[in-house]
C-alpha cells in the first residue's frame, strides 16, 4: 500500500512525478521496523522528499486499492508454501516464540479475509507517529536536507504512547509435509539480546562468517566461501549434501543463529547430526584455530565495508541504529569490536546460545528427521 494515492496524490501522479525525476522508491518490511524509500539525483532532493512524506504522512488506503494488494498477497502466500526456506523462516519464529515475534511476517489466508480499509487505517495511525519515525538520507548535506524536512513535518504530532509488545523465546519443533525428493532442515537457537547487545551480536555476526557454508552448485564461479568450517568439514566431504549454510535473524532484544541444510530424506538424520556436531565444535575451546578466526574477521570487515560503499544502504543503516540505538555508531567502534574478537570470545558465545532451547523446522519427506528429543539430548 505504499506509494499509492494520497490526500495530495492520486497513484498515476505519483508514478508520473517519478518518471520525471528518475527516481526509484521502495517499501519493505520486516518484524519489528518498517522503511519507505527514495533514490534519486541529489538535485531532485527537495521533491523527492516531498513526494517520500507526503506517501508516508498522507495515504487514502482506498478500499479498492486494498482488494488489490489482498490479491497479491493471497499470491505471495501460495508461493511461500513453494518456497522452503523462506516458509521454515517463518516457521522458526512462530514455534520458537511466543509473543510478538511469533507474530506472521507474512499474512496467512485466515487473517487477509478480515483485512479492510478500516483495519490498515486504525494500525497506521496507531504506528505511524512522529515519535516512532526517523528520517535518515545519504549523500546530501544534513543542514539542507533539515530545512526542508522541517517544514514538512514540524505539525505532525506524537502518538499515545505504546507499551512495547513483549516476545519469550521458548524452542520448539516444526514439520510440513510437502511432495519433494529432498528435505529441508533449519536448527536454531536464541542470540540472547539481539542487536542491542552489541559485542555479542558482532560475535554472532563473525561466527556466521567463520561457519559460511552454502549449496554444492556455486553459481556465479568457483571459490566463494571455500575456506569457511562448513565447506570445507561439510560440503567437501558429504557429497549427498546439497546445500549447508549458517544464518542469523536477529531483532532488538533476541535473535536466532542456526544452520539450515537440504539433503535427500535418506541422509537427513546424518545432516541434522553434523549440523549439531558443527555448532558444539564451535563451542568447544581449541576446535576453532587463530588462522580461521582472523580469516573470518578480514571476510566480515570486508563485507561490511563493501555493504556501506552504497549510499541506499547508508541512508537504511543510518535509520534502522538511530531505531534500535537511539544514536549511529561510528563503523570504526563496531570494526574494532570485531578486531579485539578472541577466541574465547567465540567459544564462549557459542556455549551461551547452546544452552538455550533448540528450535527446528523441516519441509519435505519428514519421516526420518530426528525427533526434537534427540536434538535437545545431543545437546546436554
Amino acid at each position: 500500500m505504499a506509494f499509492k494515492d494520497t490526500k495530495h496524490r492520486s497513484h498515476l501522479n505519483i508514478v508520473s512525478e517519478l518518471e520525471l525525476a528518475g527516481g526509484n522508491v521502495g517499501a519493505s518490511a520486516s518484524r519489528e521496523q518498517m522503511v519507505y524509500s527514495y533514490d534519486t539525483l541529489k538535485g531532485y532532493m527537495p521533491e523527492a522528499l516531498e513526494i517520500l512524506i507526503d506517501c508516508m504522512r498522507n495515504p487514502l488506503f482506498l478500499q479498492e486499492e486494498v482488494e488489490r494488494q489482498l490479491v497479491l498477497a493471497r499470491e505471495e502466500v501460495n508461493e511461500l508454501q513453494k518456497n522452503p526456506e523462506k516458509f521454515l523462516h517463518e516457521q522458526l519464529n512462530l514455534v520458537g516464540y511466543s509473543g510478538a515475534l511469533a507474530n506472521p511476517l507474512i499474512a496467512p489466508e485466515d487473517a487477509l479475509a478480515r483485512i479492510n480499509d478500516k483495519i490498515i487505517q486504525k494500525f497506521y495511525h496507531e504506528n505511524f507517529t512522529a515519535d516512532r519515525v526517523v528520517l535518515a538520507a545519504s549523500g546530501v548535506d544534513h543542514e539542507h536536507l533539515l530545512g526542508y524536512a522541517d517544514l514538512l513535518l514540524k505539525d505532525w504530532h506524537k502518538g499515545t504512547p505504546m507499551e512495547k509488545p513483549k516476545s519469550t523465546y521458548v524452542g520448539g519443533d516444526s514439520r510440513h509435509r510437502a511432495d519433494s525428493d529432498m528435505t529441508h532442515v533449519a536448527l536454531a537457537f536464541e542470540v540472547p539480546g539481539g542487536w542491542l547487545q552489541e559485542r555479542d551480536a558482532t560475535i554472532m555476526t563473525v561466527i556466521q562468517t567463520l561457519m559460511g557454508g552454502g549449496g554444492s552448485f556455486s553459481s556465479g564461479g568457483p571459490g566463494k566461501g571455500m575456506h569457511s568450517r562448513l565447506y570445507r568439514r561439510v560440503l567437501n566431504k558429504y557429497h549427498l549434501v546439497d546445500s549447508f549454510s549458517a544464518f542469523n535473524n536477529v531483532y532488538d532484544s533476541s535473535g536466532l543463529f542456526g544452520i539450515y541444510l537440504t539433503t535427500p530424506s535418506d541422509f537427513v538424520a546424518k545432516a541434522v547430526d553434523i549440523a549439531v556436531s558443527e555448532l558444539i565444535a564451535v563451542a568447544t575451546p581449541g576446535e576453532v584455530t587463530e588462522v580461521e578466526l582472523q580469516r573470518a574477521k578480514n571476510s566480515t570487515i570486508s563485507s561490511v565495508l563493501m555493504n556501506l560503499e552504497s549510499r541506499v544502504v547508508v541512508a537504511e543503516d543510518i535509520g534502522r541504529q538511530l531505531l534500535s540505538y537511539g544514536c549511529r555508531k561510528p563503523i570504526d567502534y563496531f570494526l574494532q569490536c570485531m578486531e579485539e574478537i578472541t577466541l574465547d570470545d567465540v567459544a564462549t558465545f557459542a556455549r551461551k546460545m547452546l544452552a538455550t532451547q533448540p528450535t527446528m523446522a523441516s519441509w519435505g519427506n519428514v519421516d526420518k528427521v530426528p525427533p526434537y528429543e534427540f536434538i535437545c539430548k545431543r545437546l546436554q
